[in-house]
């Protein structure tokens, strides 16, 4: 049975949830022969928080921090998962890591895109299994309400240039196109992905490349000129808009092998995959609340909730803020459409109001009009995670 199926027949309380997140997470310590880890981790697959700031930003610093404090080793494996965001912060990110720590290691469990990626590159070791993904760092741009690849603009605008150069004349389609960016906006486009390059390559020469040596093909001494070299080429390419040509690109063990960039393909170590597959689960579940963030280690955490109400798709206006000593809400009977009203009492026992049913202790609700059992245990993780406490039955 795989990870998902056995916690999903365990119906978890959101308490019981971050138990065994926490579970995993001291055992992926352990396998890792005790290095610290931390973890920054956002919701990249639910639609219904699409307006939440779940790329990497200014704000993430300070929780980011808090929780380095609660760390004390020498090494740490930063457990990444991030849809990307500013480079700058990424940057601000990896001193901090590298400030504190003798060695970092990025472990890459889902995806780890753009300056995801950048940080990835920041790692001493990256650490990735086949499902795992990151992806190009090809600098993203607005210009005129949309969003674009500032390679590809520059390309595009390379273009023109060649094609005005060999005719000696300008095609009138393109008068709109150039009335309408300034050569500061080009010139904001060209440093934003120098940004990303001049990043990779420090990071790649000064930490991933540090201990290469030798070249496994001859033997020889590597030199300081060779690891530089090779860091802008890696580098070169995974800013390459032309080679990828979408920045949602996914670059798999094998993409990034072929830059000749070593990765630590975790699968296989049984156990260690197994509690990073297991960790990463629980993650998704954990989102399965209103949580859009999660920033934690070991022995603490912090998350980051959305403000909009989020609930499963049955449930009708589930919501319990943290004062609240109850909550109520409809549900749908999926079969017979009979409206149930609901009540759970949080943290301690409360009289159930006139018209209103129980929260059920083992999140199973027979329909009193059709008998039909509806399962409400992401109703519970998320009643619980927003109220951080627990249902009392």
């Amino acid at each position: 049975m795989g990870a998902y199926s056995d916690y999903l027949n365990r119906n978890f309380s959101f308490e019981q949830l971050t138990a065994e997140r926490k579970k995993q997470l001291r055992r992926i310590s352990q396998l890792r022969g005790g290095r610290d880890v931390l973890v920054y981790a956002a919701d990249l697959g639910n639609p219904q928080k699409s307006n939440a700031p779940i790329m990497l930003g200014y704000a993430d610093l300070l929780p980011i921090s808090d929780q380095l404090s609660n760390l004390n080793g020498d090494q740490i494996d930063l457990i990444l998962e991030t849809p990307g965001g500013s480079g700058e912060v990424a940057e601000d990110l990896v001193r901090l890591l590298h400030g504190k720590y003798k060695h970092v290691a990025v472990m890459v469990p889902g995806y780890a895109k753009s300056a995801g990626t950048i940080i990835a590159m920041a790692g001493d070791e990256i650490l990735m299994e086949p499902a795992s993904a990151l992806g190009p760092i090809d600098a993203q741009i607005f210009w005129q309400g949309k969003v674009f690849s500032a390679d590809a603009l520059i390309e595009g605008f390379e273009k023109i240039k060649e094609e005005v150069t060999k005719s000696n004349t300008l095609n009138k389609a393109y008068i709109p196109i150039l009335q309408s960016i300034s050569p500061g906006e080009l010139q904001s486009a060209q440093n934003a992905l120098n940004f990303a390059k001049v990043l990779v390559t420090e990071w790649l020469t000064n930490f991933k490349f540090k201990d290469w040596d030798t070249h496994s093909s001859t033997g020889k001494p590597v030199t300081n000129e060779e690891r530089r070299a090779r860091a802008e080429e890696i580098a070169g390419k995974l800013c390459d808009h032309r080679r990828w040509l979408t920045h949602g690109r996914s670059l798999k063990i094998s993409d990034l092998e072929e830059m000749k960039l070593r990765i630590t393909d975790y699968s296989g170590n049984a156990d260690l995959a197994d509690a990073i597959r297991r960790y990463h689960t629980l993650i998704q579940m954990t989102f399965q609340t209103n949580i859009y963030k999660v920033i934690e280690t070991v022995d603490s955490q912090i998350y980051r909730f959305i403000a909009q109400q989020i609930g499963p798709p049955s449930p009708q206006n589930v919501n319990a803020p943290a004062e609240a000593a109850m909550a109520e809400f409809a549900i749908d009977c999926p079969n017979c459409h009979a409206v149930s009203n609901i009540q759970a009492n949080l943290g301690a026992p409360q009289p159930i109001q006139p018209g209103r049913i129980p929260f059920p202790a083992n999140n199973k609700l027979p329909c009193p009009s059709c008998g039909t059992v509806i399962d409400l245990s992401d109703a519970r993780r998320q009643l619980e995670a927003q109220a951080r406490k627990p249902i009392i039955a």
